[in-house]
């Protein structure tokens, strides 16, 4: 019999790695979506090691249509999927408010919400057919609240969240599990340990693993206790909201 097939756009080195590791342990062949494959090496290198099929397919969060031809090769070639993660992120570009222009505006959300709407709509009308399947988009504390500094960034998760909550509530009826994932810290990623610098301490920063655990997990919910918001952070962190 095929394996079961986890389709992830944004598998970077940090959370996406380990997502398709994860999956990919649970038997799962991994479909890994990016605008190139050098962005998507580390992973294709983790899966690989696990011994399940994995290939990369391109696509631009910034246009829907090659979301959408990415998901439908991935489909064709792979199988349908049962399970999409959207882990793609806007710029986190620092301003105020009267410093956004129209079109970093019209990027953040392309990118956070029509990407993310783009890869939902490609998947869920086979979902709804089988009465399975789980959805989750990778998101932030920048959902719950409006920024003065980081406005963009607060702007296109808040739009993330609503489409989550919009399709959750149309769909979850038919089987569909919709997951927004709220990460309330920073991720122990070589990036955040460079910047950090002397002050890095791995207990204060969450482990990738550990929070690709907890994706998995949920989606192992029982429909009668299902989670379609879930807020991630460490032991150690002090909370923002």
């Amino acid at each position: 019999m095929s394996r079961p097939v986890c389709a992830i756009i944004g598998p970077g080195e940090g959370l996406g790695q380990a997502l398709a590791k994860k999956f990919a342990n649970q038997g799962y062949d991994i479909a890994l979506i990016s605008r190139s494959s050098e962005g998507s090496a580390l992973a294709l290198r983790a899966v690989k090691l696990v011994g399940t099929d994995v290939r990369h397919f391109y696509a631009d969060a910034q246009s829907p249509s090659t979301i959408e031809k990415a998901i439908a090769n991935v489909i064709s070639e792979m199988g349908e999927v049962e399970v999409l993660i959207y882990n793609v992120r806007g710029e986190f570009t620092a301003c105020e408010p009267l410093e956004m222009s129209y079109e970093q505006l019209s990027e953040v959300y392309n990118v956070e919400v029509v990407g993310a709407f783009a890869a939902a709509k490609s998947v869920l009308p086979k979902m709804i057919k089988n009465s399975k399947g789980s959805i989750f988009f990778s998101s932030a504390t920048a959902a719950y609240r409006g920024s003065n500094t980081y406005p963009l960034y607060a702007i296109g998760k808040f739009g993330l969240r609503a489409m989550s909550q919009s399709l959750t509530k149309a769909y979850g009826k038919n089987g569909i599990h919709i997951v927004h994932v709220r990460l309330d810290c920073d991720l122990d990623v070589p990036y955040m340990k460079d910047a950090y610098g002397s002050q890095y301490d791995s207990e204060n920063l969450a482990n990738p693993d550990d929070v690709a655990e907890s994706y998995w997990l949920t989606h192992l919910q029982p429909k009668s206790a299902w989670s379609n918001e879930i807020e991630l952070r460490p032991y150690t962190e002090d909370w923002t909201y």
